[in-house]
């Protein structure tokens, strides 16, 4: 190709450059489940000192988690994989408190960084989703989208989010009936966290660990006992 026919196509080379790039209709990366749960958007930094409370919903259609046999299961997934890959000295992961709603589970968790907590969570919902496939006798995916989670920075933050987990309203879907209202949840972490009252569970591993962060063990506790649910006015 001749040098003045290689000039000559340099404007429509850039006007063609231009074209790529920038924001398009459908780009960026695609939720796992039929509909988007959590924004797809940068997550905050994570700081050692912070605990994190993580939710992540179950796919629409499968069994609720709150009976015993899913709890049974759920809590051994759980034990297994409480401190990372480093369960005893220097672990850097650490699962304190959860809780299981009809369709949701939820974690309260202690990371160094926010690396290490993505690497910890996705380490709990593999070993909980193939637990929960081999009691159902099925395949496939059980959690619908990526998880949400929230740093909990205060004491009275992270007093709201033992309460959300501790203490739930009642669950008429739940095995053997909701529970009264101020009661201890049974389908949680109550009966290991020390928190709070709650008969042990039988032949059942203990799936969490003590918590290290000041927050998780003394600072919740300025704010109170976990108050009893709020009776709804007629």
């Amino acid at each position: 190709m001749s040098a003045r026919a290689s000039k000559a196509r340099q404007p429509e080379a850039a006007t063609t450059r231009g074209t790529w790039g920038g924001r398009r209709p459908g780009a960026g990366r695609k939720p796992k489940g039929d509909e988007p749960q959590v924004d797809h958007r940068p997550r905050a930094a994570v700081a050692p000192s912070h605990p994190v409370l993580v939710t992540v919903k179950v796919r629409p259609g499968l069994p609720r988690l709150r009976h015993h046999r899913e709890f049974a299961a759920l809590c051994a997934a759980l034990a297994a994989g409480a401190g990372g890959p480093a369960a005893g000295r220097g672990t850097t992961f650490r699962l304190c408190h959860f809780a299981l709603s009809g369709e949701q589970l939820h974690l309260l968790v202690e990371a160094r960084n926010r690396r290490v907590l993505c690497r910890g969570v996705q380490g709990l919902l593999v070993r909980v989703a193939r637990a929960l496939n081999r009691l159902w006798r099925r395949r496939g995916k059980v959690f619908a989208d990526r998880y949400d989670d929230q740093a909990l920075t205060t004491p009275a933050a992270t007093h709201a989010a033992m309460h959300q987990l501790l203490r739930r309203p009642p669950d008429p879907g739940a095995e053997g009936g909701g529970n009264e209202p101020g009661a201890v949840d049974p389908f949680t972490s109550a009966p290991w966290s020390g928190a709070e009252p709650a008969p042990a569970v039988a032949d059942v591993p203990c799936p969490v660990l003590p918590a290290r962060t000041w927050l998780l063990r003394v600072g919740w506790r300025r704010h109170g006992r976990l108050a009893a649910p709020a009776k709804a006015r007629r």
